[in-house]
């Protein structure tokens, strides 16, 4: 496990008011978006109405100044029969999805947006574009995804990853995916996050190769090879979140039943404990893709206004964090 801090990041204190109810927490995020200078956000083929409304709602709150790009006369008439007013924002005209995704990368370069957007393209069409070797927004950090999770039950917001980009991340791919998802942590001004990564038992065996894994992952953390977060593993689901389960267990460490970044094994694993826990549990689920050149807001049709807001929101925070002289407003 990594050392010990004395000041660990909390998304909000309520250990003494209790679990608070649905959409409190992204209230929070949503309401420290709003006093910092709105992001510019290239939105990729906003042609129908979820993917279109949900960026000009986020222009409207003062999160994002979008600029749209594919076919200019669908989006107007996607926004003509949604009741949507664009008349104020700019829309770059190109005629069909992966020509939009190809563009959308191509003003990033320019230096025209400080974040991507999805629209209504399918997710591959965007990443393909992004994850060019030649003309993408590839960085030396490999790219992966973090849900961040509104759960009505839970006290803290919890992060999860990967459980979007990453299918079976080896060691490696591992480490920068939990450098990224600390890095996003801390950098929306959260603190140090407690990670737990997470097996399907909690000792190390040879017969779950994914708990090796969650140790080394813990010792690259105490040589420093991982950095600003505090790291425990293996830890399965129920003691990585609940402090009972963690308390029966034996186990005893500053992450365990209080984790707030949730690593998971691979993409099946992380999928199903995302879609599990807003199905089941009624959770928002917002989503962000890191260790681009830019922040990439990922959204879905099935996200509701909230998660939207809340996606394009964790997404301007982190672009302002990056901003030279950058100050966070407090958590």
């Amino acid at each position: 496990m990594n050392p010990s801090s004395d000041k660990i990041g909390e998304i909000s204190s309520i250990a003494a008011i209790g679990p608070l109810p649905s959409g409190s927490k992204y209230d929070r995020l949503i309401a420290r978006a709003t006093q910092v200078p709105p992001a510019t956000t290239v939105v990729v083929h906003p042609c129908d109405e979820p993917s279109l409304r949900g960026a000009v709602e986020a222009a409207e709150a003062g999160i994002i100044i979008p600029l749209l790009v594919g076919p200019a006369a669908k989006i107007r008439e996607t926004a003509r029969a949604c009741r949507i007013d664009i008349s104020r924002f700019e829309i770059v005209d190109v005629p069909h999805s992966d020509a939009a995704a190809a563009k959308g990368v191509e003003l990033i370069h320019q230096g025209k947006g400080e974040l991507l957007m999805k629209g209504s393209l399918h997710t591959d069409e965007l990443m393909s574009a992004v994850a060019s070797s030649k003309t993408g927004l590839r960085t030396a950090r490999r790219i992966s995804h973090v849900f961040i999770m509104d759960v009505p039950a839970h006290p803290d917001t919890l992060f999860i990853t990967d459980a979007a980009i990453n299918i079976f991340p080896d060691l490696d791919a591992k480490r920068d995916i939990v450098q990224n998802a600390i890095d996003f942590f801390t950098q929306l001004g959260l603190g140090t996050p407690r990670v737990g990564i997470l097996s399907a038992v909690e000792t190390v065996t040879s017969k779950i190769p994914s708990t090796i894994e969650a140790a080394a992952l813990c010792k690259m953390a105490d040589r420093g090879q991982i950095t600003g977060g505090l790291l425990d593993g293996p830890l399965a689901f129920d003691n990585a979140i609940d402090p009972e389960a963690a308390r029966i267990k034996g186990i005893k460490s500053e992450v365990a039943g209080r984790a707030q970044i949730l690593v998971v094994p691979d993409l099946e694993a992380g999928n199903m404990l995302a879609k599990n826990l807003s199905f089941m549990a009624k959770a928002d689920s917002a989503g962000v893709v890191l260790g681009a050149r830019v922040p990439i807001i990922l959204t879905s049709r099935a996200d509701s206004v909230r998660a939207r807001m809340a996606s394009c929101a964790a997404a301007a925070l982190y672009a302002h964090s990056r901003r030279p002289k950058a100050v966070l407003p407090a958590a």
